[in-house]
């Protein structure tokens, strides 16, 4: 895989792999049957796993060295991997599942009432199916991030986990800053300060991306940690990390005013979070500065526009662009289409006023998916999982 090495000391990390590689031995997948604590039985479910999350749409790649199964060993217990292993990207009703693992509803509800919590299976009301490795186990681990889970991620991503974000629709799509749009063309599924205001429930956490960044002792910069939003359209249980919808508007601005991109789901609705991203240390954003996947972020639909005739050449721009995509060349910056991701940093960062975000014409804009659903199935399509109709 194509990646920047210029910071990596991969060899330290490989030495740690190596004290537990035997572990991620390839195994093959069993015919599923009660649970059983024995060492060869417990790792076929965590392959079996594996191979569960790569199934569905979000990806989760093996790789040679089987990585994956140390990674997912860190995560789930034994009996965890052996009841997530058995399910899939469809909802399924709680007897069910229990009919097929062969044991009571009421333990298997309990258990899987447990798995939601951990963030593993999403679903409730007696329905569940598996959570997606990223966006969704992985994140749900910013409590419980340490040394071991970092580099164990890392290294995944560097074998070859990281190609989850090739397949199209990207996973996650950008918003553009909002005080470098205008009311009167900012599409409505970019309007997130008017999203945010439709919803009842708020919660901040810290960024497991910059978490994980810190464990690796890698960290290039010094952006905050609890940027991480949550929203619903509903109330929740009181949290010690709940927040006014006052304070969640305020994130928005506080993130942009030191240089952060917002990033969510890459659907038009049904999206309840805003990741607060940098490219050093967000995997999805690192896609395109290290994995060298161009398109691992859908950008959002605008351009930024520099008038070289007006420009101070300050390079106020190149510093905020966490893309890399402007430099000075001349005496004035320059912006590389190609590279721009159009989050609009640049734009409220100009202290002349000169950079400016533009819409894309309507032949250029790309709408995300409806929703969830509709962008699963893209997604499966693309990837070869589902026949096209």
């Amino acid at each position: 895989m194509e990646k920047n090495e210029s910071r990596r000391n991969t060899i330290k990390r490989r030495e740690f792999i190596k004290t537990t590689a035997a572990a991620g031995a390839a195994m093959v997948l069993p015919c599923f049957g009660p649970f059983s604590s024995a060492p060869d039985a417990t790792d076929v479910y965590y392959s079996t796993l594996a191979d569960a999350l790569n199934r569905l749409p979000n990806a989760f790649p093996r790789t040679k060295s089987n990585v994956e199964v140390l990674l997912l060993k860190k995560i789930f217990t034994p009996e965890e991997a052996w009841l997530a292993g058995q399910m899939s990207v469809e909802r399924e009703a709680v007897d069910s599942i229990a009919k097929r693992v062969d044991l009571p509803v009421d333990d298997v509800r309990e258990r899987l009432e447990k798995l939601s919590e951990r963030g593993f299976v999403w679903g409730g009301r007696d329905t569940y199916r598996l959570a997606p490795f990223i966006v969704g186990i992985y994140e749900s681990q910013w409590e419980v991030m340490d040394h071991e889970l970092a580099h164990l991620f890392e290294e995944w991503m560097d074998e070859g986990g990281a190609e989850f974000m090739r397949p199209r629709p990207a996973i996650h799509r950008v918003i553009p800053a909002q005080s470098a749009v205008k009311s009167e063309w900012i599409l409505p599924y970019d309007d997130i300060k008017a999203i945010l205001k439709k919803m009842k429930s708020f919660r901040v956490r810290d960024c497991i991306c910059r978490l994980q960044q810190d464990e690796l002792e890698e960290r290039q910069c010094d952006f905050p940690l609890k940027t991480c939003l949550t929203f619903t359209p509903f109330e929740r249980s009181p949290s010690e990390r709940d927040i006014t919808l006052e304070d969640a508007l305020a994130l928005i601005d506080e993130t942009e005013e030191v240089g952060l991109v917002h990033s969510v789901s890459n659907v038009a609705g049904g999206f309840y979070y805003v990741c607060n991203c940098c490219g050093c240390c967000c995997g999805i954003l690192r896609g395109i500065t290290e994995w060298g996947i161009e398109k691992s972020v859908a950008a959002a639909n605008y351009y930024v526009d520099i008038d070289p005739d007006l420009c101070q050449g300050c390079g106020k721009c190149v510093d905020r662009c966490q893309m890399k995509a402007v430099s000075i060349q001349n005496g004035v910056s320059v912006v590389d289409r190609d590279k721009c991701i159009g989050c609009g940093l640049c734009v409220t960062g100009c202290p002349f006023g000169i950079a400016k975000l533009e819409p894309k014409s309507e032949d250029q804009i790309v709408p995300p998916p409806e929703n969830l659903m509709v962008w699963e199935k893209e997604r499966l399509k693309n990837r070869g999982l589902l026949k096209s109709d």
